[in-house]
């Protein structure tokens, strides 16, 4: 979900609103097979109350998608299990990537900002101070004849 309130009578792909016939005729499946793969824990509608099943349209994909899978390309339903959990995974680490990334573009905006904030704050009356070398010559003070020496 993306934060904002939504409408409860709100239509989404996730909205649990086709019964089971209705799925089987949508994905071109029997009821049976339907219920199977319930079972087995490929395609898991939400429940009513009353423990009926309810399919939503991302649901009734799924269930086109796995049919293709076993039909089509000939692979077993523990192997069509596998794949949809890894797509789940996949799915899943895809969204905490966006998550991080905009972390983290956060806190460079947020370093950058603090960064300018002290460089404001630099007092412009201030000279950087360079350290001086100093000589070794020793220099003797000799006073001229006829001036008074100190203390006289």
């Amino acid at each position: 979900m993306d934060g904002r309130r939504r409408n409860p009578y709100e239509l989404t792909d996730e909205s649990p609103v086709y019964v089971i016939s209705v799925a089987a005729q949508l994905s071109g499946l029997h009821p049976q097979t339907l219920r199977q793969y319930d079972r087995l824990g490929l395609v898991s509608p939400d429940r009513t109350a009353g423990r009926g099943r309810r399919y939503s349209a991302r649901d009734i994909e799924l269930l086109r998608t796995v049919q293709q899978l076993s039909q089509d390309e000939g692979i077993n339903l523990a192997g069509i299990k596998r794949i949809i959990e890894l797509e789940n995974q996949v799915a899943a680490l895809q969204s905490r990537v966006a998550e991080l990334s905009a972390a983290v573009e956060g806190a460079a905006v947020a370093l950058q900002q603090r960064e300018a904030q002290v460089h404001a704050s630099y007092r412009r009356d201030l000279v950087p101070y360079q350290e001086v070398q100093q000589a070794s010559a020793l220099v003797v003070w000799r006073p001229k004849r006829g001036e008074p020496r100190r203390g006289e």
